[in-house]
């Protein structure tokens, strides 16, 4: 089991300078924990979806008052992102977090001549952008943590190369109470590649919030 995926929100000056950064999936997420009182079943009680908007952003976040509002919103789109831009700098830090410094992510003068014309971003780099992207789709209120509980599915079907804008769009597969004021919720996710008819990641995510 991981780390919480997403148990604090972005700083205000972060999202406001589009600035990503890379410090593994629990740095940013789509949970806000503030105080709440659970009463009844986590699945019968009546939703409350707020839509809300960012400080900073083209499309509006998706709000759940409670895991019970959730539950409710089993297969339904979520919504997508605003885009972000990988930047080189960006990769470097990937790399020397993750010690893969591959030519073809690293290295833009031999890259240039390699079989992408230019540096690309690493394929889990992709993939450590769910937080954040989703961050910007929805929150959940009224629980006290969220935990990573792995990965279904995972592809990278086109590369990403430096300097190119991708956003997130995510649709919420399944919800299921797993008791102890708990219910494991299943995210359908792809991050799109602008001008790309191929996507840069399509991953189904599971992740535990606990009411």
């Amino acid at each position: 089991m991981g780390a919480a995926f997403g148990a604090r929100a972005l700083p205000r000056q972060e999202v406001e300078q589009g600035r990503i950064e890379f410090v593994g999936m629990a740095r940013d997420g789509f949970v806000r924990p503030p105080a709440a009182t659970r009463e009844g079943s986590v699945l019968t009680a009546r939703p409350t979806v707020i839509v809300s908007s960012r400080n900073q952003g083209e499309h509006p976040m998706r709000t759940f008052e409670s895991v019970a509002d959730l539950a409710a919103a089993a297969g339904e789109e979520l919504g997508h992102s605003d885009w972000a831009t990988i930047t080189q700098e960006d990769v470097n830090l990937f790399a020397d977090a993750t010690g893969d410094h591959q030519w073809i992510h690293v290295d833009p003068e031999r890259a240039a001549s390699g079989p992408f014309g230019t540096t690309i971003a690493h394929g889990f780099m992709t993939l450590a952008l769910l937080p954040r992207l989703q961050h910007q789709i929805y929150t959940v209120n009224g629980i006290k943590l969220a935990i990573n509980y792995g990965l279904n599915k995972v592809r990278f079907p086109a590369p990403v190369p430096v300097g190119s804008r991708v956003r997130a769009q995510s649709s919420l597969v399944s919800v299921d109470d797993v008791g102890n004021g708990a219910v494991q919720a299943t995210i359908s996710t792809t991050v799109e590649i602008e001008g790309s008819a191929k996507p840069a990641c399509v991953a189904e995510s599971v992740v535990r919030f606990v009411a």
